[in-house]
């Protein structure tokens, strides 16, 4: 199963999820009625029929109204994404800056896995006050996902088994499993608001009794007992209801997560590993907050106790989970320790794990036209040599770099030092702009990391900004809305928007406004390109442009790339490139169905590799246009890129 085919799959379990959902309100709803009907005619207060249609739509309204309010307000609580559920578990953002040698490694193995997956580094949250080995991936999308870690999971496991966990969170976030895991937390929230009522109504009822000393105050207070009695029932069924929920969409995902670990990492003895200390440590993989329950079914690893021989626990039983690693299993767990950590030094990247590291790039050669559909194949899955690559890269840039993109200060003077054209008369225009919406110590920052930015090979651009994004998600609101503004005048320095400018532009918008200002995901619109072929068109006229200098050849890569689509498009749009109706032609896309996704990207594959090679320039146009569609595209291996003067270095 591909990236298409899960991200489609993930649609199926959430129409299974409305499913589970409406048969448990149907039976709150009966539950309930009997509960309001019998308290009234217990106590005489009623004395119609109990199948009266006003009684019936009145139970049944007011049923509706409280669990419909409930998960509009849980829903509207969580909009802040995977950074509001972080912070309710007792997450704090883990900086570079101030990372301890067992944070640093964490960072690290983040880094790695979301270059290596074409994806921006989410933000890692560590659980300071969590001694359990856990971990999470939560958000509505790659956009606004981050990572939460416990501090047990971080100190006590080796790299190998760190690399195991982190690989299991990216395939949640690749898989579209986060979007359903927040929606699942949103409308069980509801189902469980009738049993509140219930609570609220006993405890009001105790401070009643107290205040009021009337003798005929007996048969109300025995009613409204009965009542409140009657509706923690119900919620007591309704967590019931949640349990099953949570079970049947969450159990079978755990398994497909483990598989794709595996797959990613090519080394199920670091995942069995983790699920082994998991057995062998007193606080196992439980969680100590509050919030812990209703976040159950986003964790690693079992985070909360569950009665019933754990019949409705939100994972497979961890013996299951390691003979499917590890067939061959003793069933013994080693009793886990904290694992030695050492700080990295300054000038070298590699964590203490990294001795045996060994990369051998592919054999040399451009991509061909055939490679358009490996390059589709890969998107949303991470390869042992994307993962060696993406840490070779890694260790190749520069060091003043990489510890700028760290620190907020470095990780803005980076964008910023990126941005700056190599016309100089271009670049003069920017640094007067820069002269009057930065601050000196920014213009010093920018001045001793741009030597080393003017010499960037292309093909590392992207990487670097993807290293940058979860430093800049640090950034206060105030902070953001100024380094988005100078972002915006350095891009519009000029007449003239390369594509360069308007990718870094549109990433860092995508990824870092979702932590900023919340926003509701994109919904699937168009399940055919009936509706958006003036889109399609655009786009794809657009890329056959930009890697095709050659009017000629464009055309021919655009007609290359409708036949590959396999729908008619209209004509080439020739002229000026124009950005701003490229973006909403691209969000547009965005709300397609996961097949078309893929057939488009397949088609602005092949535009690319019309001419037989992809040039890096060519590749970021390529992996702009994937990302705009949430399909993260890998970056292209050693050997894949043919480079001339001019497309060597940024």
């Amino acid at each position: 199963m591909d990236f298409f085919a899960r991200q489609d799959s993930a649609r199926h379990r959430t129409a299974l999820l409305v499913v589970l959902f409406v048969v448990a309100v149907v039976a709150i709803v009966v539950l309930t009625y009997l509960v309001v009907t019998g308290t009234l005619f217990a106590t005489q207060w009623y004395k119609g029929s109990p199948f009266d249609p006003a009684l019936v739509g009145g139970v049944t309204g007011g049923v509706l109204a409280i669990v419909g309010g409930g998960s509009v307000y849980k829903i509207a609580q969580l909009r802040g994404g995977g950074t509001t559920v972080a912070q309710r578990l007792g997450g704090g953002l883990v900086r570079a800056e101030a990372a301890g040698p067992p944070e640093r490694r964490l960072l690290n193995v983040v880094e790695e896995m979301a270059i290596a997956s074409g994806t921006p580094a989410p933000p890692v949250y560590l659980l300071a006050d969590e001694p359990g080995i856990n971990a999470f991936a939560a958000g509505y999308g790659p956009g606004d996902a981050v990572i939460g870690v416990t501090r047990g999971c971080a100190e006590r496991l080796s790299r190998d088994e760190l690399q195991g966990v982190v690989a299991h969170e990216f395939s949640h976030i690749l898989n579209g499993d986060m979007r359903l895991n927040i929606r699942l937390m949103g409308v069980l929230h509801g189902i469980l608001v009738i049993g509140l009522m219930g609570s609220i109504i006993l405890r009001s009822l105790r401070f009643r009794s107290h205040g009021s000393r009337r003798s005929d105050s007996g048969s109300g207070i025995v009613a409204i007992l009965a009542l409140g009695a009657g509706l923690m029932l119900v919620g007591s069924i309704g967590t019931f209801f949640g349990d099953v929920i949570k079970a049947a969409v969450s159990r079978q995902r755990e398994f497909l997560a483990d598989a794709s670990a595996v797959q990613f990492t090519r080394n199920p003895g670091g995942l069995a590993g983790a699920l082994k200390k998991i057995g062998g440590l007193s606080a196992g993989s439980r969680l100590q907050s509050p919030n812990a329950k209703e976040s159950s079914h986003l964790f690693f690893g079992q985070g909360v106790r569950f009665s019933i021989n754990a019949l409705f626990a939100t994972h497979p039983p961890l013996e299951k989970r390691i003979r499917r690693l590890e067939p061959a299993w003793d069933g013994s767990y080693p009793e886990p320790v904290a694992t030695p950590t050492r700080a990295p030094a300054a000038t070298k990247r590699r964590d203490d794990d990294d001795d045996d590291f060994v990369f051998t790039p592919l054999a040399a050669g451009g991509v061909t036209a055939g490679a358009a559909d490996s390059a589709v194949e890969h998107i949303g899955e991470i390869t042992v040599p994307h993962l060696q690559h993406a840490r070779q890269m890694i260790d190749e840039l520069p060091p003043a770099v990489v510890t700028a993109a760290r620190e907020p200060y470095g990780a803005r003077a980076v964008v910023f030092g990126l941005l700056l054209s190599r016309n100089e008369p271009v670049r003069e225009a920017q640094r007067a702009r820069l002269e009057t919406l930065t601050t000196e110590a920014e213009r010093r920052e920018i001045a001793r990391v741009l030597p080393a930015l003017d010499t960037l090979p292309v093909t590392h651009r992207l990487p670097l900004i993807d290293l940058t994004i979860p430093t800049l998600c640090g950034l206060s609101p105030p902070q953001f809305l100024s380094f988005r503004r100078v972002v915006n005048e350095l891009v519009h320095a000029d007449t003239r928007i390369d594509f360069f400018e308007w990718l870094l532009e549109r990433i860092l918008v995508r990824h870092l406004e979702p932590h900023f200002v919340p926003r509701r995901p994109p919904r699937v619109r168009h399940r055919s390109f009936l509706t958006v072929r003036a889109e399609c068109g655009l786009v794809l006229s657009t890329v056959a442009r930009g890697g095709h200098e050659d009017p000629a050849v464009a055309a021919a890569a655009y007609t290359r790339a409708t036949r590959r689509l396999g729908v008619g498009l209209p004509p080439p749009t020739p002229g000026a490139r124009d950005l701003p109706t490229l973006d909403r032609a691209l969000d547009t896309l965005a709300r397609m169905s996961p097949d078309l996704k893929r057939r488009f990207v397949t088609a602005a594959a092949a535009c690319v590799v019309a001419d037989g090679v992809v040039a890096p320039r060519e590749f970021e146009l390529l992996r702009g246009v994937a990302d705009s569609l949430d399909c993260p595209m890998p970056p292209l291996l050693p050997g894949q890129v043919v480079v001339d003067a001019e497309d060597g270095v940024g």
